[in-house]
């Protein structure tokens, strides 16, 4: 491992993220790789030292000189140093919030593996959030130095072999697996004896790097991990820019605290830089406030950033959630660097739109367009794709996440659902969905300033039966609605007969919940005849019936079914139930 003195050359930045189940030595490993640490390494937080577990995310950093396979990509630009930001995320059952925030900011994820108790619970949903945010991953075997001499290598092998088998249907499919002993003797050992493994761990992460997109176009964006104030200069944040770029003199916006400050100074691991853009870790010192009030978040270019009650995401269901996702149902829902509950509702495509995806169709995109033009339907749970020869991908489908607080946070970012209360001992995963921000409702008043422009319907079928014929364009019907329904609502409402005919409701007749159709066409015969029985019956008693009364027909006699189908926009503040 080289450390260069600064020079002219630039240095490329990598964020490396650790992750993996609690106590496999994360932290360990991020101190025997690095060099230099920043503010925010290696637990400061006292409860994390004193129990020997990361409670927040941990950056340091290594410097090396640039591999040479990078040195054609970086496209004639003058680096000449690649430098690993180490992100270190927490295990800890409780903290799965924490990793979620921290992978989206990583470029390539080292999966540390206990190699004596193998993969666990912890280690699979910290694989599967690598899935939705980072192209590539290196699995870490460590505490090798736990393993029987005799016994070592052979049990490396039969790890080795369990997780390519584990890894062969995730994106991380023969992804490399190095074994090292990042603190041998475990933790409380004097640290005497020297890491195994890591100058080889060092060149295979060198193999590993690429040069990561960096756009320092847009609106400025950064995850906040650490706040703190310095005496007669001002306040400095510490953290990873998401989008954009930044410079001296700069106004930047901190949404929480709805204040603008102006940029001071800034540093890249305590070296004064002018400016930083997209993939930096960097420390900006701004006028003073008072620390304290941002400990985790965002900052932003003014004005870039939304507050959102209330949001529209593209979402798919996880497959290793085994719970089913039903409307109504509560999540807790990371976007961002925040984690706030939520109540969901799903809904999809009405059946007249295009056919669900055969199983040969690639997963579709999380960005799946949504439109306010568009109807859709509702959906009490989530939609499972099925195939006739198997199952097929999910079918396109959305949901309207209403969150219990604000949150800010931009626009396409990535939003996962968990179940973050279920048991930590049992051996399920807890995140649940993920899904894109495509729709986000600043007005606290959302649910009727912008929800009823949302067109989710509720499809309707109800059915009853003819009692009787009144004349040749007229029935009276029953058992189709209660007897406290409103029966106005549902004057001038198509309905179908089965022998037919087609007929709409008129009105109530008495008060138990009967009604009167009128048939503009005419009943045909052969359902007058049906229906004649009930007629002789009432003249053979030499009574009229009283309007509304029950009477039943002959037993012999067939009924005659009523079926009214409507819907009804979930959203619209006048309920009204629409027909085609």
């Amino acid at each position: 491992m080289t450390d260069p003195s600064p020079g002219s050359a630039k240095t490329l930045n990598f964020n490396v993220g650790v992750l993996g189940h609690v106590d496999s030595g994360k932290t360990s490993l991020a101190r025997a790789l690095s060099s230099t640490a920043s503010t925010a390494a290696f637990d400061k937080n006292p409860q994390s030292r004193e129990r020997g577990i990361t409670l927040d995310l941990g950056f340091s950093s290594f410097t090396v000189d640039l591999p040479e396979h990078l040195r054609a990509d970086c496209g004639g630009r003058e680096y000449g140093r690649l430098q690993f930001t180490l992100v270190d995320c927490p295990g800890h059952a409780s903290l799965i919030r924490t990793i979620i925030g921290g992978a989206q900011i990583i470029d390539l994820m080292m999966l540390v593996v206990d190699v004596v108790k193998g993969v666990q619970t912890q280690t699979a949903e910290c694989l599967l959030i690598g899935e939705l945010t980072c192209p590539r991953m290196v699995v870490i075997l460590n505490k090798i130095d736990l393993l029987p001499p005799n016994k070592r290598q052979s049990a490396i092998e039969k790890m080795t072999k369990r997780l390519h088998k584990t890894l062969e249907n995730t994106r991380f499919k023969e992804c490399p697996v190095i074994s090292v002993a990042a603190k041998p003797g475990g933790p409380e050992a004097p640290g005497t004896e020297d890491p195994q493994g890591v100058p080889q761990l060092i060149e295979l992460l060198k193999r590993q790097t690429y040069v990561p997109h960096r756009d320092p176009n847009g609106a400025f964006l950064m995850a906040v991990d650490h706040c703190f104030a310095i005496r007669g200069q001002g306040t400095v944040m510490t953290g990873t820019i998401l989008q954009g770029s930044l410079a001296v003199n700069d106004t930047v916006e901190i949404p929480a605290l709805k204040v603008t400050k102006k940029v001071k100074s800034m540093q890249m691991f305590r070296k004064p830089v002018p400016g930083a853009m997209q993939g930096d870790r960097v420390g900006v010192c701004v006028t003073q406030f008072d620390p304290k009030l941002l400990e985790r978040g965002v900052v932003c270019s003014p004005a870039s950033l939304r507050t959102l009650h209330a949001a529209l995401i593209s979402v798919r269901k996880i497959g290793y959630f085994k719970g089913s996702l039903c409307t109504r149902g509560k999540f807790h829902i990371t976007v961002g660097h925040e984690t706030v509950m939520a109540k969901v509702m799903f809904f999809g495509l009405p059946p007249s739109a295009p056919p669900h995806p055969s199983p040969d169709t690639p997963p579709r995109p999380l960005d799946a367009p949504f439109s306010f033009d568009r109807e859709y339907l509702y959906q009490e749970v989530y939609a499972i794709g099925r195939g006739e020869s198997g199952s097929a991908p999910d079918p396109e489908q959305w949901a309207l996440l209403e969150f219990e607080r604000p949150v800010t946070c931009p626009l396409l970012c990535l939003v996962i659902g968990s179940k973050l209360d279920t048991d930590i001992h049992a051996n399920a995963c807890r995140l649940a969905f993920q899904g894109r921000l495509l729709e986000g409702f600043e007005d606290k008043a959302y649910t009727e300033t912008a929800l009823p422009r949302l067109r989710v319907c509720k499809t309707k079928h109800r059915e009853g039966q003819v009692e009787r014929v009144t004349d040749d364009y007229t029935v009276i019907g029953r058992n189709l609605f209660k007897k406290e329904t409103n029966l106005q609502l549902f004057v001038g409402l198509k309905v179908r007969l089965s022998t037919g005919e087609e007929g709409v409701i008129e009105g109530g007749f008495g008060q138990s919940g009967k009604f009167k159709i009128r048939v503009s066409g005419g009943l045909r015969p052969e359902t007058t005849q049906l229906l004649s029985s009930t007629s002789k019956k009432k003249g053979k008693s030499g009574a009229k019936a009283e309007p509304g009364k029950e009477e039943e027909p002959k037993a012999d006699s067939q009924p005659i079914s009523i079926c009214l189908d409507f819907k009804r926009y979930v959203f619209d503040p006048h309920k009204k139930m629409v027909q085609p």
